[in-house]
């Protein structure tokens, strides 16, 4: 199971709300006055209905299949050490460079006197 929370699935979930939405409605039905108040029944039957298909027609069985080893190939092998050889070249190459700049760089002196 894929899609489960707290190993339940969604069709457990999907009932419950089923249910609270019949309830919240029956008991406003319930508050209504007349022959509103039969508006109770078709709306049990409809979530007595909808919890039934739920339960005889599972999306999903409900054994797992048999478990097959994963493989993990890394097929991106030789381009990703190439692109680290690359990179690791021209930054050798731009630090060399730059290192002479560093090192022979003028310092000038400064005056003794301000005046």
């Amino acid at each position: 199971m894929v899609n489960t929370v707290l190993e339940v699935g969604t069709g457990v979930f999907v009932i419950a709300v089923v249910w609270i939405a019949a309830l919240v409605f029956g008991l406003m039905l319930l508050r209504a006055s007349g022959s509103a108040k039969l508006g109770v029944i078709p709306i049990c039957v409809l979530a007595l209905t909808v919890t039934l298909a739920l339960v005889f027609f599972p999306r999903s069985p409900e054994t797992t299949p048999p478990f097959s080893e994963i493989k993990i190939v890394d097929t991106l092998f030789i381009g990703r050490y190439l692109l680290l050889a690359v990179v690791s070249t021209v930054f050798l190459v731009a630090f060399f460079m730059l290192l002479p700049f560093h090192f022979l760089e003028p310092v000038y002196a400064k005056a003794l006197r301000t005046h």
